[in-house]
C-alpha cells in the first residue's frame, strides 16, 4: 500500500498518521502539502486532524479550496480510498465528499477523552479487521464533532449500511450516535475518533490498528484485481 498524508497549514495530526502507516504498519507513506495537485500512484489518501487554516469561518471551510482537494475529488471519483479523521472528516463534508455536516458539540465545549465505540458495519474497506457489534475504544479530541444530516439523509445512510462506527455513549450529540460513515460508493470514510492515536500499547491501546489493517487488505485486493 502507498499512502498520501495530506498536510494543510494548521494540521497537527499528519505526523501521527505518517507514523501509524509507515512505522507501525510498515507501509509506504508520503506527506503531501496542500498546494500539491496530483495524487496519481497512491492507493490511499489520508486527511488528518488538526485546525486547517486555523478553522476560521468554520472547520474545514477554507481547506476545501486548497489545490490538493481538486486532486482528491478526482482520486475519490476514480474509486481511490480516502480516510478523513476529525478535521479531515469536517473537510470531507465541506467538500461534498461525504453527506451531512459537523456542528459544535452539544455541550459547546471541546472534548478530549477515550471514547467507547461500536463497530456498526464490519463489511467496509475500513472495518473488515473488526466484527460487527465489536466494542472498541478510540480517543476523541474535537469541538465540532456533532454530526448532523436531515432525516432523509440519515435514513439513506442507515439503509445502505454507510454508518461504520457509532458512539456507545454519545459525547457530542451526533445524530444516530454516528462517529464514522462512508460515502455511498464505500471508498471514502470520515470519522471523528482518532485511530492513529491507538496503534501502540504505549499510547494506551491498539484498537485503532483495525482501520489501517483493513485498508492494507482492501488496497492489496484492489491491486490484485488490476493485476489480473
Amino acid at each position: 500500500m502507498k499512502a498520501a498524508v495530506l498536510s494543510f497549514p494548521g494540521s497537527n495530526c499528519d505526523e501521527d498518521l505518517l507514523w501509524a502507516v509507515e512505522t507501525v504498519c510498515g507501509q509506504a507513506a508520503t506527506m503531501v502539502p496542500a498546494d500539491h495537485t496530483d495524487l496519481t500512484g497512491y492507493d490511499l489518501v489520508l486527511v488528518p486532524g488538526g485546525f486547517s487554516y486555523g478553522d476560521y469561518l468554520r472547520s474545514g471551510a477554507i481547506a476545501k479550496f486548497a489545490p490538493v482537494m481538486t486532486a482528491l475529488q478526482t482520486f475519490a471519483a476514480a474509486g481511490g480510498y480516502v480516510l478523513g479523521i476529525c478535521n479531515g472528516f469536517q473537510i470531507l463534508t465541506e467538500a461534498g465528499l461525504l453527506p451531512g455536516a459537523l456542528q459544535w458539540n452539544r455541550s459547546l465545549q471541546f472534548i478530549c477523552e477515550p471514547e467507547p465505540l461500536i463497530v456498526a458495519n464490519a463489511n467496509t474497506a475500513f472495518s473488515t479487521a473488526y466484527t460487527s457489534g465489536q466494542r472498541i475504544v478510540l480517543p476523541i479530541a474535537h469541538g465540532e464533532g456533532n454530526y448532523y444530516a436531515d432525516p432523509d439523509t440519515l435514513a439513506t445512510l442507515e439503509a445502505n449500511g454507510q454508518v461504520v462506527f457509532r458512539y456507545a455513549h454519545n459525547p457530542n450529540g451526533s445524530a444516530n450516535d454516528i462517529a464514522g460513515l462512508t460515502n455511498a460508493q464505500g471508498n471514502v470514510l470520515g470519522m471523528m475518533p482518532h485511530p492513529e492515536r491507538a496503534v501502540e500499547a504505549l499510547l494506551g491501546g491498539t484498537d485503532g490498528l483495525g482501520v489501517f489493517r483493513s485498508l492494507i487488505e482492501a488496497t492489496k485486493g484492489a491491486s490484485d484485481r488490476v493485476a489480473n
